[in-house]
């Protein structure tokens, strides 16, 4: 996949870029927009605090997953 990115023209390149970005933004909306509906609705400041700590932690974890990988 690597070296089909890397034999492709500058403005492919490019195209390739804008639109992984659009999906990646596109996928983080709807991801946010879910966890404002289904997690604590009511509550929204514990909801936001829950998200915090559970996205510090994925950060932390990957980041140990990471060394391992040297």
């Amino acid at each position: 996949m690597l070296d089909k990115i890397r034999k492709m023209s500058a403005g492919k390149k490019s195209l390739f870029a804008v639109l992984l970005m659009a999906a990646l933004v596109l996928f983080w909306r709807g991801v946010w927009g879910l966890s404002d509906i289904y997690l604590l609705p009511q509550n929204y400041e514990l909801s936001l605090w829950i998200s915090l700590v559970a996205g510090a932690l994925i950060l932390v974890a990957t980041g140990y997953l990471a060394k391992d990988l040297d």
